[in-house]
């Protein structure tokens, strides 16, 4: 007797075109992910470790400069200007100081503020030219640079943020 009932031919059946589309499908994610590592640059990346390793050294004695001095301020952020208070270890000569926000990720919004002293408030001030919504790292420096005070913050905020070494 024979058996009428044969299977379909391999090319209409499921399976064979499953194991056949993995590896195909692997390869071209892989060769996508090769062509954006290859052709896209990292900007985190430093290419002289050892030339940054020294300027954190250099940072670090800035910082315990500024610690030296008791340096503590407070910094108060609204939507249209940038006020320094000194609580203690002000400058002084009271020449203008360096306000310099770094976006965590992206150095394209990094910029500074120069906070020039106003008798009238005893504060540093400076106006705001640009959105400042979220996190920054925040370094405060006279033009000689002999001191550094830096923090981490989310902006803005309802409060003075204390800023300090």
């Amino acid at each position: 007797m024979l058996n009428n009932h044969l299977s379909p031919p391999w090319y209409k059946q499921f399976w064979p075109w499953f194991l056949i589309a993995v590896p195909i499908i692997t390869m071209m994610v892989g060769a996508i992910l090769m062509t954006l590592a290859i052709n896209t640059k990292d900007t985190l990346v430093k290419d002289d470790y050892y030339k940054e390793g020294k300027a954190i050294n250099l940072d670090l004695a800035k910082i315990q400069a500024a610690r030296k001095r008791g340096i503590v301020t407070y910094l108060t952020v609204s939507d249209t200007q940038i006020a320094l208070r000194f609580l203690s270890g002000q400058p002084t000569e009271k020449a203008a100081l360096t306000l310099e926000f770094f976006h965590p990720t992206l150095s394209e919004k990094d910029f500074n503020v120069l906070l020039n002293y106003s008798n009238q408030t005893q504060s540093y001030i400076a106006p705001i030219t640009r959105s400042i919504t979220g996190k920054w790292r925040v370094t405060l420096h006279p033009h000689h640079r002999e001191w550094r005070v830096q923090d981490t913050m989310a902006l803005p905020q309802a409060n003075d943020i204390l800023f300090r070494p």
